[in-house]
């Protein structure tokens, strides 16, 4: 979260004509680009381990939006890069909330069912 945050900090210093900005916006790019992916294999093993499908779609659907919004801005095409970045930021931010609103506990299996004592017929010889 943090690290995704500072992405628009990078971007308006350079906007606003420090080109430094840039370099720390494309290195944050990196960063970010980076968690996301083990992000993925996070919640790859939530699923398999837990049972739980939601946080993986939700990873995969950032990943893909970042991923996109990623070469968007290598290629300099600003009209998605930008709209796509508020949007993931803000897509982070609410399953962040989630998560940790929400936390993600062990499903139990139901307890097994005691077994019946067996009746012993009274054997008379």
């Amino acid at each position: 979260m943090v690290a995704i945050a500072g992405q628009p900090v990078f971007a308006g210093v350079y906007l606003s004509g420090d080109y430094d900005g840039l370099r720390w916006h494309a290195a944050g790019a990196d960063i970010v680009t980076s968690i996301g992916y083990l992000q993925v294999i996070a919640a790859i093993m939530l699923w398999v381990r837990l049972r739980r499908l939601w946080p993986f779609l939700a990873t995969l659907a950032l990943v893909a939006a970042e991923t996109v919004q990623y070469f968007a801005g290598m290629d300099g095409a600003l009209w998605l890069h930008i709209p796509l970045g508020v949007t993931t930021v803000a897509a982070l931010a609410v399953l962040f909330i989630a998560v940790w609103r929400r936390p993600l506990l062990r499903r139990t299996q139901p307890p097994p069912a005691p077994a019946q004592p067996r009746r012993q017929e009274a054997r008379d010889a």
